[in-house]
């Protein structure tokens, strides 16, 4: 459809991957070497100059891959909760998935046969082919980095300013997936589509008392009751510091966009300056 058209169009020139002329600029012509959405190609370039590609390069390869979490079989569903939440990060879903990889790698490294990893899947309700499919898909984001001699900073999760670092990273190219809580009760009116929708059963934060008020998604799905995936909460601040000036201006009008223009409005004179020059 042409409109779909137009708003790729309109996405890609937010994501700075085309030129004045429509055609794909020197920045658009790196994130093509991905096979990945143009987000998640933003976001993996970001990495490199917020030093957390370790940690961007799993993110990328488990939320491409098909979901890691087993449908829990009726009864089960309380037993398959409390082992998702031994991998819970306080920093939301994307952090989750990190920990999730990282432990499946732990668990197939020290297995002394094939079977070992298959069955350490299943007693966390957690799917092993896809586990599997998303090492081959982030050794194959490894191999592309290595090829265009991009630089590969080291693995530093856990570690101070670390966690700061994915997020700004996951802003780059998820701007315009941002929600905001307006009820305190998890109806996310995202401030694009201006939808409400509701955090998906697999996020960590679901059904907890910590409903966090600005959270950054990576999908939305209107088939699952309006439900928005993969969810990690973000700061205003961090929005109002990252976010392209020229989209924040052609968000439709909404007291979410009332609040962040204060938030930007208070940026010190410096932050200004480097905005600008963004």
């Amino acid at each position: 459809a042409p409109e779909s058209l137009m708003q790729a169009l309109e996405d890609l020139d937010y994501l700075a991957a085309l030129d004045n002329d429509g055609n794909l600029s020197e920045f658009g012509i790196i994130m093509s070497e991905f096979p990945l959405d143009p987000q998640l190609s933003k976001s993996l370039l970001a990495s490199c100059e917020f030093e957390c590609v370790d940690e961007m390069l799993t993110i990328a390869a488990m939320v491409t891959a098909p979901s890691c979490f087993l449908h829990a079989a009726p009864g089960t569903e309380e037993i398959a909760v409390t082992c998702w939440r031994r991998f819970s990060h306080p920093a939301g879903d994307h952090f989750t998935l990190i920990n999730i990889f990282n432990a499946f790698r732990a668990a197939s490294a020290n297995s002394t046969n094939p079977g070992d990893s298959e069955r350490w899947c299943r007693d966390c309700f957690l799917s092993c082919p896809a586990l599997r499919m998303a090492q081959t898909i982030r050794a194959e984001l490894l191999d592309i980095m290595r090829r265009i001699e991009l630089p590969i900073s080291a693995a530093a999760f856990g570690s101070t300013g670390n966690a700061l670092s994915i997020k700004k990273a996951l802003l780059a190219g998820y701007f315009m997936h941002i929600a905001r809580d307006v009820d305190g009760s998890g109806n996310y009116l995202m401030l694009t589509h201006r939808q409400v929708a509701q955090l998906h059963p697999s996020s960590s934060y679901y059904n907890t008392r910590r409903i966090p008020e600005w959270v950054l998604f990576h999908e939305f799905s209107i088939s699952e009751d309006n439900s928005i995936r993969v969810v990690s909460e973000i700061s205003p601040d961090l929005f109002a510091e990252l976010v392209p000036q020229y989209y924040f201006s052609n968000l439709p009008p909404s007291e979410s966009k009332d609040i962040l223009q204060e938030v930007i409005n208070h940026l010190s004179p410096v932050s200004a300056m480097k905005e600008q020059q963004k």
